[in-house]
């Protein structure tokens, strides 16, 4: 038995790669190891370290365990979820304030599922190049929710080379995610980190201002300046997976600031006499933009049960 890592998925074909090396080898799954993938579209996700035999073509025969993961539902009301990759030690979140415009309660979601699975996250603001002249007070307020919640925000410009020093460092020696919706820039920052990749990179529809989907397939790509980075196809809606209601308020690290003050434990923080976090709410403490996508959090857990 042999050990690697996935590097890519293309629906029933992976490639393996025995990393730190890159040395990229075809590969395909067994019937049984399929089955265990349970209510998931993908029992295996690039980033995974699995087990493999040899005989005419490579074999997948076991999936390890995974240090951590990210995984998100349809929006629908499907109970299907998907793992978007595995095994990473940091996630930049990549956003764009304009074209496509942000979404917060999608870029929370995605924050908080980093957090309930250990995985740091760093947001990125991509394109600053086309606002941060024009709009540097709608910069400086997103920047004040999200450092004021215990996030790292990156100004990043592949025009001007903004942030891409600071990117390409936070990358060197682990394996790190790009992902955010789909136009944002991702596989535009991927080569700026390093310009000798060649990923796929889209065009804005004009028509709705939204991205298309440029990048169709979960890739890991290796760094000239040291480490490993997975490209992923850009995401439209993220619903949220195996989290008690009770529980969505302690991945909100604002909230988690004040809720040891609240007069009633456990406490949801929406109706409650004596809550502390609203009470932070009401003075400006938490921002009114976190605290409604948490609130958008609990109404999406009772829509799924």
């Amino acid at each position: 038995m042999k050990t690697a890592t996935v590097v890519k998925n293309a629906g029933s074909h992976f490639l393996l790669s025995e990393l730190p090396r890159w040395e990229p080898f075809p590969a395909v799954l067994r019937g049984k190891v399929r089955l265990k993938g349970g209510s998931t579209t993908n029992p295996v996700a690039v980033g995974d370290r699995v087990a493999y035999e040899i005989s005419d073509k490579a074999v997948i025969t076991e999936i390890f365990p995974r240090s951590n993961y990210i995984i998100r539902r349809s929006t629908n009301l499907s109970r299907q979820s998907h793992v978007i990759a595995a095994n990473i030690d940091r996630a930049f979140i990549i956003v764009s304030m304009y074209f496509p415009e942000i979404k917060l309660p999608f870029l929370d979601r995605i924050l908080l599922t980093c957090g309930v699975y250990g995985i740091p996250a760093t947001i990125v603001l991509s394109k600053v190049d086309l606002y941060l002249g024009s709009d540097p007070e709608s910069v400086a307020a997103f920047h004040a929710i999200y450092e004021g919640a215990g996030y790292e925000v990156i100004d990043t410009s592949t025009v001007t080379g903004e942030g891409i020093n600071r990117i390409r460092e936070a990358c060197r020696g682990g394996v790190v995610l790009f992902s955010g919706e789909s136009g944002v820039g991702k596989s535009s920052l991927v080569k700026a980190v390093d310009p000798a990749l060649e990923p796929k990179i889209g065009d804005i529809s004009t028509a709705h201002l939204q991205g298309k989907h440029t990048t169709s397939l979960y890739e890991m790509y290796p760094l000239a300046s040291g480490g490993f980075v997975i490209d992923s196809p850009g995401i439209r809606g993220f619903g949220l997976v195996d989290l008690e209601k009770e529980e969505i308020s302690k991945y909100f690290p604002e909230m988690l600031r004040y809720a040891d003050s609240c007069r009633f434990v456990p406490c949801t923080h929406t109706h409650e006499p004596g809550c502390a976090v609203k009470a932070a709410l009401e003075r400006g403490d938490i921002s009114a933009e976190r605290y409604n996508s948490y609130l958008g959090m609990l109404e999406e857990d009772r829509k799924f049960r």
